[in-house]
């Protein structure tokens, strides 16, 4: 049973910063492209970053790009996303997902898995 498991959300003020973990089982996740999307109330679900397989490949929606930074740990199942500057346009449901694939992929359909997500709020 394939399981990602989304941790670290929260209440932050503007400003400051989170560390979110998405934890994979039942998939070898080393095989897998990784991303985390957000969706908050009332709107569709936005891209936020992907990355590689390998980890060496990233990318970054224009809202987030330099103030995000998405890595992974392939030995330990993880891939993380470190929040920095947070606004409170940032509030949101952070989910993760893992394609089977090299490269991450802005389009959420191509996306094999999906956590349930952590919410994340930011108050200004």
């Amino acid at each position: 049973q394939v399981q990602l498991v989304e941790s670290g959300g929260g209440l932050v003020q503007a400003g400051g910063s989170l560390r979110l973990t998405c934890k994979a089982s039942g998939i070898t996740f080393g095989g897998y492209a990784m991303a985390w999307f957000r969706q908050a109330p009332g709107k569709e679900r936005d891209y936020v970053t992907g990355l590689g397989q390998g980890g060496a490949v990233t990318d970054y929606a224009d809202s987030v790009k330099g103030r995000f930074t998405v890595s992974r740990d392939n030995a330990k199942n993880e891939v993380y996303l470190q929040m920095h500057n947070l606004k409170p346009e940032d509030t949101a449901v952070y989910v993760c997902a893992a394609k089977a694939a090299v490269l991450p992929s802005r389009r959420s359909y191509e996306y094999h898995y999906w956590g349930q997500g952590t919410q994340v709020t930011v108050s200004a």
